[in-house]
């Protein structure tokens, strides 16, 4: 496989965002980090809150900078959610859900476009099995996620021939995004999950596709998780 070339990674501190950062350094590629926290590897990066739409594309346009102004892919990891009845979650909990996960994933591709259709690169957008089924008391994750597919497949019909676009939809990870949920809306101890190193491995296939070959999507989880099929 070659190399990724430099990858733009939002939320790649933790989680599959980090896991991601780690596979694409270890195929000899340069990861390129916005995150509201410090990456512990040793990576370049923006700190930046993906709610804020203007601070995200100044991120993005600093980390090309440094980069050689030469961008060849972008994941966008980074999300949160805001578990409870609909009428129990405040409104700016809500709100700000959309704002990372759809509004966050379309700053970070909207700056980032010129870069990839310069060097012909990858979008690798992440949805989730809650953006292709619903569940009770995730309304405002749900709402975000099915509009990271709906972005997705419209921004493909947009740039054909331009730019690859991927839409990753994983289930469940063993990360810290569970943690800090009422234990109502935790997983199970025994629950089915997948390792995010391992979903990492399938966004590094996506955005190591030749150009004009493209993975329109793909659906990851651990083969006993129950939110998939």
């Amino acid at each position: 496989m070659n190399s990724p070339g430099n990858v733009l990674i939002t939320g790649g501190a933790s989680g599959l965002g980090a896991a991601t950062v780690e596979a694409v350094r270890q195929a000899g590629g340069r990861p390129l980090v916005i995150d509201k926290t410090e990456p512990a590897a040793p990576v370049d990066h923006v700190i930046a809150d993906l709610a804020d739409s203007a601070a995200t594309e100044n991120a993005v346009e600093e980390l090309v900078q440094r980069a050689g102004n030469h961008l060849d892919g972008v994941f966008t990891a980074a999300g949160i959610d805001a578990c409870g009845p609909l009428g129990s979650v405040s409104t700016k909990d809500w709100e700000r859900v959309i704002h990372v996960n759809l509004l966050g994933t379309a700053a970070v591709v909207r700056a980032a476009l010129p870069h990839l259709e310069r060097s012909h690169g990858t979008v690798v957008t992440c949805s989730s099995t809650l953006g292709v089924k619903v569940a009770g008391d995730a309304t405002a994750y749900c709402a975000s996620k099915y509009g990271v597919v709906g972005f997705t497949k419209a921004l493909a019909a947009e740039t054909a021939g331009r730019v690859g676009v991927t839409l990753l939809i994983p289930g469940g990870m063993h990360t810290n995004f569970f943690n800090d949920r009422d234990e109502q809306y935790k997983p199970p101890p025994d629950a089915k999950l997948n390792q995010p190193e391992h979903v990492a491995r399938t966004v590094l296939f996506a955005l190591s596709q030749p150009p004009g070959c493209e993975v329109r999507e793909l659906v990851v989880c651990a083969s006993e998780e129950g939110s998939w099929p």
